[in-house]
């Protein structure tokens, strides 16, 4: 009975520790299970986030528009480029005979054209030489005739007389015709604006840009990426050589659950980490428009679910988020990145798709390093016309009955492009 009578007595005294024990860890519970739903009603009920996003941006290809042989590459991978800048040279041996031919056929039409001008005034004194040829003609036949009657004048004289005025009449009514073929070539036009310059000017143009186009410019700001050119390399029209890429505007896709899009909205504020920095960087940026289809639906070969066995897949909807222009400069970031993504969806005012956008009085993306090789061939083409419709030279050799010997512009060899 003594042995027993203890063990009788402390189970009583167990059972309340244990019971508070309890007490105390449903207490813990219960209060971490009301904080996270306070949290989750105050913080995650508005939110939507995903890891599945991607820091995306302009991958420029730069590419040849004439063909040639790769003779220098200026940049490497990793490389910052200035707009501008040369990146690749092609031989321009070939480019520069064509512009030399160009020059020399354009100076060639415009002496051709401005023969024609003159022309114009010296069949204009033919037509009055050939006028009075006519008259004179007209008075011996008219005086010829009043003498016929009297014996005066044989019959062969008048004939001979009548001859001469057709024959007159005949060279009039020719220098006439060549006056108006001629005029057809002339009228209203003048020798820079005459159509066959203007044709050998196009040419000169060309040949112009051909050349300027041996040397191929960045097109924008960015780092070399992608090269695959190298020297000594016949490239063609439109083959890859290496891409520019400008880190200083980026965005990031973020490819959210068809689920998580309902309160999606344009213009909601978005909290984005990257992998690189870790949680340590904080973005900010905010979206920009939701794509029209999933991603499933432009993928190369879309899926096909008209099956038997069809078995549901959750999609996912592209999201465009853009970023701040000086956090990315205080932290760059590099195209394909791993990003996470928080949306703040508690203002569901506005709409998921972008209205029409406003007309632009400047394009989106744009660049204006190609300008100036068509200015320079605009103002080649002047110089070589007004060479060459200078009416004081052809002055001066008649004077001096020698060649003025100020050299021609056209002649002179074409500087290089780059």
């Amino acid at each position: 009975m003594n042995t027993t009578t203890p063990e009788v007595q402390d189970g009583p005294k167990k059972n309340p520790v244990r019971r508070k024990r309890i007490v105390i860890v449903s207490v813990v519970l219960l209060i971490l299970l009301l904080a996270y739903g306070v949290w989750w009603f105050i913080f995650a009920l508005h939110y939507e986030n995903t890891d599945d996003a991607y820091v995306a941006g302009n991958v420029v290809q730069i590419t040849s528009q004439v063909p040639g042989t790769v003779i220098a590459i200026h940049a490497d991978d990793t490389e910052r480029v200035q707009a501008g800048a040369p990146l690749i040279e092609l031989d321009h041996s070939d480019a520069k005979v064509a512009l030399d031919q160009a020059e020399a056929q354009l100076a060639q039409t415009v002496r051709e054209v401005r023969t024609l001008f003159v022309n114009n005034a010296a069949l204009r004194a033919n037509v009055s030489l050939r006028e009075a040829d006519v008259a004179r003609a007209r008075d011996d036949l008219a005086r010829r005739e009043q003498l016929s009657g009297t014996g005066a004048v044989s019959k062969e004289d008048l004939e001979h007389a009548r001859v001469a005025f057709k024959t007159a009449q005949s060279s009039l009514e020719a220098t006439r015709g060549q006056l108006a073929s001629n005029q057809a070539l002339t009228d209203h036009t003048s020798v820079a604006n005459h159509p066959n310059v203007l044709g050998a000017a196009a040419q000169l143009k060309a040949a112009y840009l051909n050349l300027a186009r041996t040397t191929l410019p960045a097109p924008i700001t960015g780092y070399i990426a992608k090269r695959s050119v190298q020297v000594g390399q016949r490239v063609s029209p439109g083959m890859p050589l290496l891409s520019v890429v400008p880190l200083n505007a980026l965005w990031v896709d973020a490819n959210f659950k068809e689920v998580q899009v309902e309160k999606m909205r344009i213009g909601q504020p978005v909290t984005l980490q990257s992998d690189v920095y870790g949680g340590s960087v904080e973005y900010h940026g905010k979206v920009v428009g939701l794509a029209a289809g999933t991603g499933a639906a432009f993928a190369l070969l879309p899926t096909q679910n008209a099956s038997g066995n069809w078995i549901k897949v959750v999609q996912r909807v592209p999201v465009r988020i853009s970023l701040d222009p000086k956090e990315l400069t205080d932290h760059p970031l590099r195209v394909g990145l791993s990003m996470q993504v928080d949306v703040d969806i508690a203002n569901v005012q506005g709409t998921s798709l972008t209205s029409a956008a406003p007309a632009r009085s400047t394009p989106m993306y744009q660049t204006d390093v190609f300008e100036n090789s068509g200015k320079q061939a605009e103002q080649r083409v002047a110089e070589i016309i007004a060479d060459n419709s200078n009416a004081n030279r052809s002055i001066d050799y008649e004077r001096n009955g020698k060649h003025n010997n100020k050299p021609n512009k056209h002649l002179r060899p074409t500087p290089r492009m780059y």
